[in-house]
């Protein structure tokens, strides 16, 4: 038979995607996580809502004053606060992001932005929506936007820790929930120390983080496959001969 001269063009196997933010060790887990999160976020808000002075949970772990922490502990109770003020935070978020680019994951990096923009939001709107108060009127506690930044910076580098050191599903979900809790332990322990929030202001902000972040994480994921997944297949052309058009003699 007769048959067209040249070959069918070659088709470049696409650049495989990149990492997922959620690595799958940990997404069973961080589904239910996060939900019960929101729920104590919501049950805690509604119990404080409009509040100005401590409640029992705060009389029992700790009543806040302007110097419950002295010594060369309180300055680094005020360095740790100085991260979730708008210069420090500002700081680390720079600092997230040119590691995520020079690490070559973009994805993170925009991780970095949409999730402490996201998570700090929340804790903004969730204070002006309970009205809880420290310290007299005009100062909103709850919940703690600084405990929910930095739980959500942990959770981040977490992520990252998992996915390059290709941890299972328990070593996964032991070091995401352990650094959500060490950084949020820390830096409610900062504030309450510094008496700028109760102790359930910093809980509150802990479960903002742990139900704000991993949600973000998602829909970071799922816009860059589907951006991914619209971009048209590269084809190379193979080399013809002009005569293409002719068919070649039996």
């Amino acid at each position: 038979m007769d048959r067209l001269a040249g070959a069918d063009p070659e088709v470049v196997p696409a650049r495989p995607t990149a990492p997922a933010l959620l690595p799958r060790a940990v997404r069973a887990w961080l589904g239910p996580v996060s939900v019960l999160a929101a729920l104590v976020v919501v049950v805690l808000g509604v119990g404080y809502a409009g509040h100005s002075r401590p409640g029992r949970v705060d009389r029992w772990i700790v009543r806040p004053t302007a110097d419950s922490v002295q010594g060369p502990w309180r300055h680094v109770a005020l360095a740790l606060d100085f991260l979730g003020e708008p210069g420090g935070s500002a700081l680390v978020i720079v600092a997230g992001v040119a590691g995520c680019l020079l690490l070559r994951r973009p994805r993170a990096a925009v991780l970095v932005m949409a999730g402490a923009a996201l998570t700090v939001g929340a804790t903004t709107l969730l204070k002006h929506v309970v009205g809880r108060t420290i310290h007299g009127p005009g100062n909103l506690s709850y919940p703690s936007g600084h405990t929910a930044f930095f739980t959500a910076l942990a959770l981040m580098a977490a992520f990252l820790a998992t996915d390059r050191l290709g941890l299972g599903r328990a070593a996964g979900t032991s070091l995401v929930l352990g650094s959500a809790l060490v950084a949020g332990a820390t830096m409610g322990w900062a504030e309450v120390g510094l008496g700028a929030h109760y102790p359930t202001d910093a809980l509150g902000g802990w479960c903002t983080a742990l139900a704000v972040l991993p949600a973000t994480a998602w829909l970071v994921d799922l816009a860059a496959d589907r951006t991914s997944a619209r971009r048209p297949s590269a084809r190379r052309p193979s080399a013809r001969r002009p005569d293409t058009a002719q068919r070649e003699p039996r």
